[in-house]
């Protein structure tokens, strides 16, 4: 039955027919199963920012934008089966939002030269891009997130957090592992304890991991959780007095789906971010006035704001901004895939040209290279306040621990490489 859905669904991507604009881009999206309150929102403004570029300047460089959208589910086996389905359709970069589909989907576009963007997620060494060279996750990924939750609370402390019990509640699969090996090398560095909770998927079930943390009482409990677990977290967490400042979610535990169901219990929660929060920005004028007033939104219109329409909408304009850059290198406007990853290589994001955008200090400055796929590892802190409704950075951006980060990455790549057969190298 699953298997004649995904077929019907991936039938219905291919009958939309010949490409209808010159740069394609592709949402492995999931608007359905246990994670559609965060897949949509992400999904909407993605797509939405391509079609304000349509709408309002004739698309990029002179050349329209199509937005092939399939839908995963959140499940790897339909991602992949949907990456094979699109890709012979020029797509110039895929963005899965699954660590999972992430996995999968590095040896396949290694192979066929199509650029993957992984923003915040997927697997952190890829950031060496002189072995991942088709695989990007700048602006930040979760080495860096880990790093910046133990900055925060270092700060907080004073520099001196020896002794003290930090506590990982994550989900247990590649996503929510990704970040143990950072925390134990920085545990080493630092001198606190680490504890390390598991939940297992969807993660409704959490009465356990509270329980041993009432019992065990650390001083600070970082999350990384998505969809209903970051609920169910932040519940249980209220439900034992856990005092929410000392509780710190990854940029994936942060959106205003998390907080909202507890209520004032979540108060003070705080979540690592890439970006800045609100909709305070002059693009969201026109995001507006050319795609929700003019009936062309995504969705429903009414998540415009919202921390992972944000992300979203992120995600789509340094998709932009790279194929702008890659229309540069090659003096063309119909991009190739292989052009884009040039183009994604090239990236340099300054506040000047995300000023230009309408999104003046949304997000940390950054530059691309063959040998830094993953950008300068800029995070901030934002806080949830139950009585504003809101969400607010609570510090600047401020940089990982690069000496324990690069250190691990490049032994993670250099085992990734001798097991592939991949001679590192930069052109």
């Amino acid at each position: 039955m699953k298997k004649t859905l995904v077929t019907a669904a991936l039938a219905a991507v291919m009958a939309a027919g010949p490409a209808l604009a010159d740069l394609t881009f592709s949402s492995l999206s999931y608007r359905t199963g246990p994670y559609a309150a965060n897949g949509i929102p992400f999904a909407d403004g993605y797509a939405d920012y391509f079609t304000l570029l349509n709408e309002r300047d004739g698309g990029i460089g002179g050349e329209m934008t199509r937005m092939v959208e399939c839908e995963t589910g959140y499940n790897t086996e339909k991602g992949v089966e949907c990456y094979e389905a699109t890709k012979g359709e020029g797509v110039l970069v895929y963005q899965p939002l699954s660590t999972g589909i992430t996995y999968q989907l590095i040896p396949k576009v290694t192979a066929d030269s199509i650029p993957l963007h992984t923003m915040g997620y997927g697997r952190t060494s890829a950031k060496n891009g002189s072995v991942f060279r088709n695989v990007f996750n700048y602006p930040a990924n979760y080495w860096d997130g880990a790093s910046h939750a133990v900055t925060h609370i270092l700060n907080e402390n004073g520099g001196d957090i020896g002794g003290k019990t930090i506590a990982l509640v994550y989900h247990n699969s590649a996503y929510g592992k990704e970040p143990i090996r950072t925390l134990e090398e920085l545990a080493k560095k630092h001198g606190y304890n680490l504890t390390l909770l598991p939940v297992d998927h969807p993660g409704q079930e959490q009465k356990s991991q509270w329980l041993q943390i009432r019992r065990e009482r650390p001083d600070y409990v970082l999350m990384w959780g998505w969809g209903v677990m970051n609920q169910v977290a932040i519940q249980e967490a209220a439900n034992i007095r856990f005092p929410m400042e000392n509780f710190i979610g990854i940029w994936w535990s942060a959106s205003e789906n998390d907080v909202l169901p507890a209520g004032d219990a979540a108060h003070g929660y705080k979540a690592l971010a890439m970006h800045n929060v609100g909709d305070d920005y002059p693009v969201y004028a026109d995001l507006k006035k050319y795609v929700v007033d003019a009936g062309k939104a995504a969705g429903a219109g009414d998540q415009l704001g919202t921390v992972l329409y944000n992300r979203g909408m992120y995600a789509a304009m340094l998709a932009a901004e790279a194929a702008k850059t890659a229309q540069g290198i090659h003096g063309t406007s119909a991009i190739t895939p292989a052009m884009m990853r040039d183009g994604m290589e090239a990236l340099v994001m300054t506040e000047e040209k995300m000023a230009g955008l309408g999104l003046p200090g949304f997000g940390p400055e950054f530059n691309v290279s063959c040998e830094n796929h993953g950008g300068n590892g800029f995070g901030a802190v934002q806080q949830w306040d139950a009585e504003a409704g809101k969400w607010s950075l609570i510090t600047d951006y401020y940089q990982s621990d690069q000496d324990v980060i690069q250190a691990l990455i490049d032994e993670d790549s250099a085992a990734f490489a001798a097991e592939a057969g991949i001679e590192p190298g930069c052109n």
